[in-house]
């Protein structure tokens, strides 16, 4: 008997249905049977379920759910961007991801993992069901569905690096015991391939279209340095497809924004008066413990680094070698009832749509007052700050707050999983790396992206009559070489995409986590004066650019998964 992986499923009589003969013949209310289903309606229907696994909530999911969400949020505790905030006692298995004590039986491990295979048979079991019905053309749906698989099986080769590939063969024999012997890069630029052979170009909210196939394809170009593939795919998109930069960078992360020409693939929550099931349930931790909303938990926190690097030099450019030598003036010790002067010094206006610091507006709901709102104590390693992208604007409460099954937050913000900002910057990636570099295309594209946080609306303060801080930002001027070029994108991507979880991937595909992340651990102690902070932490090394193989799946595989190295 094949096991499966990633889920069990047993059958019981519920003590609402009398249990007879018929139990296996009857179709339960409300359920559809598959002939039923054996149609456009059905492949729609499907595709839609598909489509829904992308937020990590489905029946049968193992491990953390929190963990299971495609904004990624958990994995910048891993990075330099941010610390799992709360208390350092309170939930002991994200504490141990931060601090890079990695156990293979962590329910955060399992549940990305489960989450995403879980999209993976979801995307199979709609191409399954096209090929029974060959007299209709569904080359839209099926394009949809190979894009969604590719979807799933980058994510978790980004995550957990060697995974097994589950054909619709596979599905459809139920044979989910697939071995892992590396990666699956292959599948997933044929996957991304045919969906860009099948889809149409229209824009629809919320779907995948042959430009979104087509950023994915370069992003997974990227990932393996096939720098002329990605830049030949990302500068079409950059250059010709129907998106482009918002005007105000904070229309990114509010209602006011959603589905705006800059989001290109986006998570659609939805929250709701009562009960949000299409809401951000896994992000129910990261709002402020307390706060203006009294919302739950307190985890999410930017580190003192991430901010450090929105420092700019009196003449709008970035300290690209310097900023962690300064810091950006903090309250951490600081009680709310003390006197505290915000930092004066020059910085980058994205600061303050991204990290939430005391004295400052915090969108929208008055000045943060610093430690009344912040849910760890001063002996914890979680600092002093808030984030700001994932919580809603004072003036969209009603439109985007919803309420989960404990009281808790499942927001209605939408989640970017690529926006063109990103395209840009890919893009000006793979220009400074490819065979023939391009600076010239590479500097174009880091510019634009500057010059809108140049051009943006920039948070105001309190009386809503002058700038918040002392705010200056400008384009570059040039690229003097390549190392330059390289170190100018690369920081670019920090300061653009702070806190939306992506920036421990930058820094594994870079081959740069080990010296980067060992020194902000240091620097990070430094920075709270905290002569006990990096004790808590182990050392990241080479094998912490994978997430390990969950043991459950291992286990449930009958050991024909393997184990990532090292763990």
């Amino acid at each position: 008997m094949k096991k499966n992986i990633f889920y069990s499923i047993s059958l019981t009589c519920m003590l609402l249905v009398a249990c007879n003969d018929d139990f296996t013949n009857i179709s339960p209310t409300g359920a559809l049977s598959d002939d039923a289903l054996q149609n456009v309606t059905g492949v729609d229907l499907k595709l839609t379920a598909a489509y829904s696994a992308i937020d990590g909530e489905r029946i049968g999911r193992l491990g953390e759910g929190t963990a299971a969400g495609g904004d990624n949020w958990w994995t910048d505790v891993v990075s330099d961007d941010a610390h799992r905030g709360s208390t350092d006692s309170d939930n002991t298995e994200l504490f141990q991801v931060e601090t890079l004590d990695w156990q293979t039986g962590s329910g955060w491990f399992l549940g990305r993992w489960s989450a995403l295979f879980g999209g993976v048979n979801s995307a199979n079991a709609v191409l399954s069901l096209i090929a029974t019905i060959p007299d209709e053309d569904l080359s839209q749906q099926q394009g949809e569905a190979l894009f969604l698989r590719g979807y799933y099986n980058f994510e978790l080769q980004k995550f957990y690096g060697n995974v097994p590939f589950i054909s619709v063969e596979n599905f459809d024999n139920l044979e989910f015991n697939q071995p892992n012997p590396g990666p699956i890069w292959s599948q997933i630029e044929a996957d991304f391939q045919a969906a860009i052979d099948n889809l149409g170009s229209d824009v629809v909210n919320g779907r995948a279209n042959s430009w979104v196939a087509k950023a994915f394809l370069g992003k997974a170009y990227l990932y393996q340095e096939k720098w002329d593939e990605a830049f030949t795919l990302l500068n079409e998109v950059a250059t010709t497809s129907p998106y482009s930069l918002n005007n105000e960078y904070v229309n990114n992360f509010n209602f006011a924004g959603e589905n705006s020409p800059e989001s290109m693939f986006a998570i659609q929550y939805v929250s709701d008066d009562g009960r949000s099931f299409n809401g951000n349930g896994t992000g129910t931790l990261n709002f402020p413990g307390g706060g203006p909303l009294e919302t739950c938990c307190g985890f999410y926190q930017p580190s003192q680094d991430l901010v450090n690097a929105y420092q700019t030099d009196g003449n709008g450019q970035p300290l690209l070698d310097t900023y962690a030598n300064t810091d950006v003036a903090n309250d951490y010790g600081i009680a709310s009832t003390a006197a505290f002067t915000p930092h004066t010094g020059p910085l980058d206006p994205r600061l303050d749509y991204t990290v939430s610091r005391r004295g400052i507006d915090y969108n929208g709901f008055g000045l943060n007052p610093g430690k009344e709102w912040i849910r760890a104590d001063f002996a914890d390693i979680s600092g002093p700050y808030l984030p700001k992208k994932n919580v809603y604007q004072a003036d969209e409460v009603d439109a985007n707050r919803g309420t989960g099954g404990w009281g808790s937050d499942w927001s209605g913000i939408n989640y970017n999983v690529m926006r063109y900002a990103d395209v840009l910057l890919m893009a000006a990636e793979a220009a400074v790396e490819k065979t023939s570099p391009d600076l010239g295309t590479a500097l174009d594209y880091v510019n634009r992206v500057r010059n809108r946080a140049k051009n943006m609306t920039y948070v105001q303060n309190e009386a809503g009559n002058a700038d918040a801080a002392n705010y200056q930002i400008e384009p570059y001027g040039s690229f003097a070489g390549q190392d330059f070029a390289r170190q100018a994108v690369r920081f670019e991507r920090r300061l653009e995409f702070g806190m939306e979880g992506h920036r421990l991937f930058d820094l594994r595909r870079w081959g740069v986590a080990t010296q980067v992340i060992n020194t902000y651990i240091q620097n990070e102690g430094a920075d709270f004066d905290q002569s006990s902070y990096s004790t808590k932490f182990r050392a990241y090394q080479d094998k912490n650019d994978l997430f390990p193989i969950p043991v459950n799946a291992i286990d449930q595989s009958g050991n024909i998964l393997n184990q990532n190295t090292g763990f």
